[in-house]
């Protein structure tokens, strides 16, 4: 580093393993002290090495001091021109010209620093006043968090695991420059790391690729230090690869494209050169064509403005208000405890699962039973003993689970009964499909102990019973005794179970996800036998099974009596409810609806907009089956609606996922047109002006719905948490298109919603707040719902809906690798007031969001009322979501029900 004194500067350096000695430098003042009072001026000083003295003459600013010209001064005193241009030497006259060229850098760069950090009181001169806009999250507290090159997923195990990955990377005791960013931590980001490599080895004169364990913990302790100023000096020196002290506008694109890589940002890339005249133009409003370390400064050390102060100061008194309703993690240790309090929110969690399975699995035992004690009373049990009564118990559950099993995919029954009636309060209608998996496990644990007690045990002690024991069983199986296994195979009953059994297994099996989603490689000559066609058939399979059933049923060979043969009672009612469902879905998806706009976005999404269907009506959340003949005649999906209830229009947005999805978003995207000069780069079609000869190729789609989800009670919560990760927002943006829609008809926030003609209806709007967060990798998937998120912030004027989006992608904000992009952001949403993320109004926050803070201020802020937490999206932060919803429901008088959509 460099100190400046009274007319002295004494340079020092701390490696003595490059240096052989600390050299001292005495500046002989020639024109006045350094620190002149005048705005600027030109100072003549000559700088004594040893025995050679140079003359300098600097270019001193107020805030900065610029080398102007070198010259060798020989023993006369005389001063000769050296060809000084800028900082370099054209041909230094010693081996000592480039070491003391080394240490001009040095102390130039100290003088600057000295000058920006120790100010003697001076009158200042006119200046340009540079204009500063309102940058809520440049504030003091925020800055002092940023800049870290050292974060909690970036060496925050310290340098003793550094050290030990150096032991395993190292190549003869060096660490190469390709392997720094691994070493310290920093994965995923290496063209980032390699740039750190580069300006901490240009600070200490190392021009060599590799570095040894000491240089590396040097590095390390410059990186670890949490000292705002040096994190500010260590990223200023990666961008100013010159060493000048003075950032251009090449570097700062350079930069730029580097944090977009780093953070996969491709668009910010793309637009590198527009983002670089921004930061130029805030921070370089005198156009010197340079930024300086002030500058950065200044702009990450804004004061915050007076609104910002208020909030947070309203935070701080939220967060002590939380604090005081013991919000923290319990300390209680005991494992009795903690067991029990699991137990406890297990069963508030699962009590409508819990019952619902437990009346089934009741059901279940007390027909087998019934049935078993039946036969064990007959004379049949002392020949067939045991295995006729298990084989008849099993029997009448069978009958029982192949009637029930029909009704959990019932689905319009099912949308009717949770939309019209109280059940749903009591019956956990959005686990249908999961009830019908479990009911079809049930069925073949029935199958299992009714086949196999008849196969392996009844039969064959029949076939070796003596005459006396076969008398009693002559009016049911004939005056002969059966000869041979043969027999019961020919018969009736026979034949029928085993297809059954047969049909069934198939189905069973390629039921399971692993076939059913074809995730078989495809050298596995299995692969073209599964999917979802080979699952959508074998499961129709079940029409054959439900009529051989009924022939099983009144062929038994121990019952005569037409009464006694239930079978058909069983399934009756199960059977003909079905197929009522099926022929309304017959004659509802008979007409196909009319497409009225398509586009195709980045992260693989196909946007449909069509006609509503005549009496077509639906709720928020819920969704909605397609059907594409030109993909496949046979395949339905399920999407959910991504429209409001009020919109004249019905949309989804399809995310490719699997083959069909794959192929319908080829067949749109091939009748799509190119887009036009001034669109964003999307495939789009609208044919709500007419329909021409280019769009008449469109495909014809039918639509089979709608159906009742989790989300479409979301009316009834005082207070909506709505998170969404990826394509899993589609049925939460519905519910924040329906709540900006009954604002704008006039609804009153918690009140009830008004008809057409304004006259109120029955069913109350409870909402007064809703807060989205919606999480995605993807910087374009920002692109899907554009226009919503712009919608609200212009018309929902009392702030009832708050929008959070969350990039995944980009390192969490703090983090070094992120710095300049946050600083981006700023700036751009500041001066245009949009995103440079999404597009839009609404500022994109980047990394995943911390959910206990999130559930904490939903806490806070909603005493005392229902919050319903609607997830859609993949299952793995399922777990964690549903705990803090138990935890914050007994922890706070704010009470959370966790909703789950299926995905």
């Amino acid at each position: 580093m460099a100190d400046i004194e009274a007319g002295t500067v004494v340079v020092t350096d701390s490696d003595s393993s490059r240096r052989s000695q600390d050299d001292t430098a005495t500046l002989i003042p020639n024109s006045g002290n350094l620190e002149g009072s005048s705005h600027r001026a030109t100072k003549t000083t000559r700088f004594k090495d040893d025995d050679e003295v140079v003359e300098i003459t600097l270019d001193v600013q107020r805030d900065s001091v610029a080398i102007q010209d070198v010259r060798a001064v020989d023993d006369s005193g005389s001063a000769h021109s050296g060809g000084f241009d800028g900082l370099s030497l054209v041909s230094p006259s010693s081996s000592r010209g480039g070491k003391l060229l080394s240490k001009l850098r040095q102390v130039t760069n100290g003088l600057k620093l000295t000058n920006a950090s120790k100010k003697v009181p001076h009158t200042p001169a006119p200046k340009t006043v540079r204009k500063r806009y309102d940058r809520s999250k440049s504030t003091a507290a925020v800055a002092l968090k940023g800049m870290q090159f050292v974060t909690a997923k970036v060496g925050n195990d310290g340098w003793t695991a550094v050290e030990k990955r150096f032991n395993h990377l190292q190549v003869d005791g060096m660490l190469l420059r390709s392997r720094f960013g691994k070493c310290i931590g920093m994965d995923g980001s290496d063209d980032f790391a390699m740039q750190m490599f580069d300006s901490l080895a240009r600070k200490r004169g190392i021009v060599k690729q590799v570095l040894t364990k000491e240089e590396l913990k040097e590095f390390w302790e410059q990186l670890s230090d949490q000292g705002f100023d040096n994190r500010l000096q260590t990223f200023f020196d990666m961008v100013d690869k010159n060493a000048d002290g003075r950032i251009t506008a090449e570097e700062v694109k350079e930069i730029i494209a580097l944090s977009a890589s780093a953070n996969k940002l491709s668009k910010i890339k793309e637009r590198a050169d527009e983002y670089t005249a921004l930061i130029m133009e805030e921070l370089d409003p005198q156009n010197l064509g340079y930024i300086e370390l002030e500058d950065l400064e200044a702009l990450l050390l804004q004061s915050p403005s007076e609104a910002v102060a208020r909030s947070m100061t309203t935070h701080s008194s939220k967060l002590s208000k939380a604090l005081s309703m013991k919000l923290a993690p319990s300390k209680d240790t005991s494992p009795l405890r903690h067991y029990w309090q699991e137990f406890a929110y297990f069963l508030e969690e699962n009590w409508k699962r819990i019952w619902v399975v437990t009346l089934w699995l009741s059901i279940c035992i007390a027909l087998f039973i019934w049935k078993f004690i039946q036969y064990r009373n007959r004379a049949v049990f002392h020949i067939m003993s045991y295995c006729v009564a298990t084989a008849k118990g099993a029997a009448e559950t069978l009958k029982f689970n192949m009637a029930l099993v029909l009704l959990p995919v019932c689905r319009n029954t099912i949308t009717w009964i949770r939309s019209k009636t109280k059940v749903g309060a009591v019956v956990p209608f959005n686990d249908n499909i999961n009830f019908h998996k479990v009911i079809a496990a049930g069925v073949a644990v029935s199958v299992a102990l009714h086949a196999g007690a008849h196969l392996a045990c009844d039969f064959p002690l029949l076939l070796h019973a003596s005459d006396a024991k076969y008398e009693p069983m002559k009016p049911f199986f004939g005056a002969t005794r059966p000869p041979n296994y043969w027999w019961f195979v020919k018969g009736t009953a026979g034949w029928t179970g085993i297809i059954m059994v047969v049909l069934m297994s198939i189905a069973f099996v390629l039921a399971q996800p692993w076939f059913r989603r074809n995730k078989l490689k495809d050298t596995n000559p299995l692969k073209k036998l599964t999917g979802f066609n080979a699952f959508w058939f074998t499961h129709h399979l079940f029409v054959i099974v439900y009529a051989l059933l009924i022939v099983h049923g009144t062929s038994l060979y121990l019952t005569k009596e037409w009464y006694k043969k239930s079978t058909w009672m069983y399934i009756a009612y199960p059977l003909f409810l079905y197929s009522c469902e099926r022929i309304v879905r017959l004659f509802r998806s008979h007409d196909a609806v009319k497409i009225q706009k398509v586009a195709v976005y980045p992260g693989s999404v196909l946007a449909l907009y069509m006609s509503k269907p005549p009496g077509f009506r639906y709720r928020s959340g819920q969704y909605i089956f397609i059907n594409c003949r030109a993909v496949s005649p046979y395949e339905w999906h399920p999407f959910s609606i991504t429209s409001a209830p009020g919109d004249n229009y019905l949309s989804v947005h399809i995310r490719t996922r699997g083959d069909w999805t794959s192929r319908l978003r080829t067949v749109f995207s091939e009748a799509c047109r190119p887009p036009a000069e001034g669109e964003s780069g999307l495939l789009r079609a609208d044919l709500s002006m007419g329909v021409t000869d280019s769009n008449a190729r469109f495909p014809k789609l039918l639509i089979d719905g709608p159906y009742g989800a989790p989300a479409q009670d979301y009316r009834e919560y005082d207070v909506l948490l709505l998170i969404g990760l990826g394509i899993g927002a589609t049925p939460l943006i519905s519910i924040v298109k329906d709540v900006l829609n009954h604002i704008q008809r006039g609804g009153s926030v918690g009140g009830t919603e008004p008809d057409a003609s304004g006259r109120a209806k029955k069913r109350p709007f409870m909402t007064k707040r809703v807060y989205f967060y919606w999480v995605t990798r993807e910087e374009g998937s920002f692109e899907w719902f554009r226009g919503v998120m712009n919608e609200v912030a212009e018309k929902d004027k009392d702030g009832v809906i708050e929008l959070h989006n969350h990039c995944s992608s980009v390192y969490q904000e703090g983090d070094a690798r992120s710095a300049l992009i946050v600083m981006l952001q700023e700036l751009q949403h500041a001066k245009k007031g949009v995103d440079i993320l999404s597009g839009t109004s609404v500022k994109t926050h980047f990394a995943r969001p911390n959910w206990r803070s999130v559930f904490k201020r939903v806490a806070v802020n909603h005493e005392s009322q229902r919050v319903g937490v609607f997830y859609c999206g993949e299952p793995v932060l399922v777990p964690q979501l549903r705990q803090l919803s138990a935890d914050f429901t007994h922890k706070t008088n704010t009470k959370f029900e966790f909703h789950k959509e299926n995905f």
